[in-house]
């Protein structure tokens, strides 16, 4: 638990720096240890990056939360960075269901994890507010005393809600109830970014790698928030990689895309049990 407490520390304290950091999305141990050798300062899952390398999609039917634990487990024993978990809608409607997901990501080394306000339900797909606080209250007090920083998102933009002074408030509220950070995946542009920014008490996290506008880290970083996460896509860049190796192979009958590969030593290196010993630090 001690060393939980420091990644604990570390994770909360690159929120509160001057610029802001990236948290890569790793999907499994392998890509955990890649991420870890490049130089990240901390690690977050995907539901949807493991749900593509297993052959499900992601949804809220595709993964269990002991599936969810189990890969945030396997990422957390593949280094020595913190990790925060996408832990879905908290794998419940009732906020005991929340508290108890937040309960076990600890039990697991988590020092960190997202509850969303989206709840599967197409025709319905976001919880109404005082619901959502009460979630995220619930999540909040579990996570009270722990070594555990806890995310609350905002989901609207993604599910055609899109009122930004609606997403505010809610985040408002979240913070008020008791998250530590505040994220609203799908903002529209760097006047939504800035306005959220200002319009909140707590760091925000930005989410890169969809479709649409394309920022800098530093474009991101002046606009005020604090965290940049990049969700599936670096997921489904590797599996973009996988797709087009393929296509030239059946397409062309060659071979170049070994060219771009990850030569097998460097790998290995990268790949070794020695969790302290992955970063060129």
């Amino acid at each position: 638990m001690l060393d939980q407490i420091a990644k604990y520390e570390r994770l909360k304290a690159l929120h509160y720096q001057d610029q802001a950091f990236v948290i890569p999305n790793a999907w499994d141990a392998g890509s955990t240890r890649v991420l870890t050798a490049m130089g990240f300062e901390a690690i977050a899952t995907t539901s949807a990056g493991y749900a593509f390398s297993v052959g499900k999609r992601d949804s809220f039917a595709g993964l269990s939360r002991d599936e969810i634990l189990m890969n945030a487990q396997a990422i957390v024993s593949a280094t020595d960075l913190p990790v925060s978990a996408d832990l879905e809608d908290g794998f419940g409607a009732s906020p005991n269901a929340c508290a108890a997901t937040i309960a076990l990501g600890v039990d697991v080394g988590l020092v960190g994890g997202s509850i969303e306000d989206a709840t599967g339900d197409q025709n319905d797909p976001i919880y109404g507010l005082d619901v959502a606080v009460d979630r995220v209250k619930a999540a909040a007090d579990a996570a009270k005393d722990k070594p555990f920083l806890l995310t609350a998102r905002a989901e609207g933009f993604l599910y055609g809600q899109g009122d930004l002074g609606g997403i505010i408030k809610r985040l408002q509220a979240f913070s008020d109830a008791g998250a530590d950070v505040l994220y609203a995946p799908g903002l529209p542009d760097l006047d939504a970014i800035r306005t959220v920014c200002r319009e909140v008490d707590k760091p925000v996290n930005i989410l890169m790698g969809l479709q649409g506008p394309r920022y800098t880290v530093n474009d991101i970083s002046n606009a005020g928030a604090r965290r940049i996460s990049v969700g599936g896509s670096f997921a489904r860049a590797a599996m973009g990689a996988l797709k087009r190796a393929a296509d030239e192979v059946l397409q062309s009958g060659t071979f170049d895309y070994a060219k771009d590969a990850i030569p097998d030593a460097e790998l290995a290196q990268m790949m070794s049990q020695d969790k302290t010993n992955q970063r060129d630090d």
